[in-house]
């Protein structure tokens, strides 16, 4: 299967003259969405289509994650990622509801030999392992903050025990920021 995550928010992209880009670079934060065009004179600016209240203009799920049979070229499972647990509206403050309305998503998956796959794109602080086959979560984790970073997995040349790490800095949806690494031991499957 391959294993993939997609984000369903419509953008609005503006052309912007080279000159009036470089000045209004200046006062945006990173990753903002202003983007040189190399070897043109422009410049251009992303901006999610949200409505005043900062929410998408269309209905969810805003990001799922899908399996793809490669030999039959079939969708096998399509479920929402994330919930709006950790969002904040436009006044900061936070919802935590645990709703699977299906979040854009960011980073990648992984997936297992065993049958598992780990993500933590979500923009909830989370990060889950599902069943391969049918997308089932089967254990989600609490982080210190959002995740946004693709897992990894390693075996200890020591113990033959597997572990899936993750680097934990924050959303960047939210304020909330950290500088963690997480390691999980999973079970040994015998």
């Amino acid at each position: 299967y391959l294993i993939v995550n997609d984000v369903r928010i419509p953008n609005v992209v503006e052309l912007v003259p080279r000159a009036e880009a470089d000045q209004r670079k200046q006062s945006m934060g990173h990753g903002e969405g202003l983007h040189p065009q190399a070897g043109t004179p422009y410049a251009s600016h992303n901006t999610p289509l949200v409505s005043p209240l900062g929410v998408p203009c269309q209905a969810p799920p805003w990001g799922t994650m899908s399996a793809i049979d490669l030999k039959t070229q079939q969708v096998v499972w399509h479920r929402p990622m994330g919930t709006v647990e950790d969002a904040k509206t436009a006044t900061g403050f936070g919802l935590g509801l645990h709703v699977p309305v299906g979040m854009p998503t960011l980073s990648g998956p992984i997936s297992t030999a065993s049958g598992l796959v780990f993500y933590a794109g979500t923009q909830d602080y989370y990060l889950r392992a599902m069943d391969v086959a049918t997308g089932k979560e089967l254990w989600r984790g609490r982080l210190p903050v959002g995740g946004q970073a693709t897992p990894m997995t390693y075996v200890s040349p020591k113990t033959g025990t597997q572990y899936v790490a993750l680097s934990v800095g924050g959303a960047r949806t939210t304020k909330d920021r950290g500088d963690y690494v997480m390691a999980y031991k999973l079970k040994s499957a015998r």
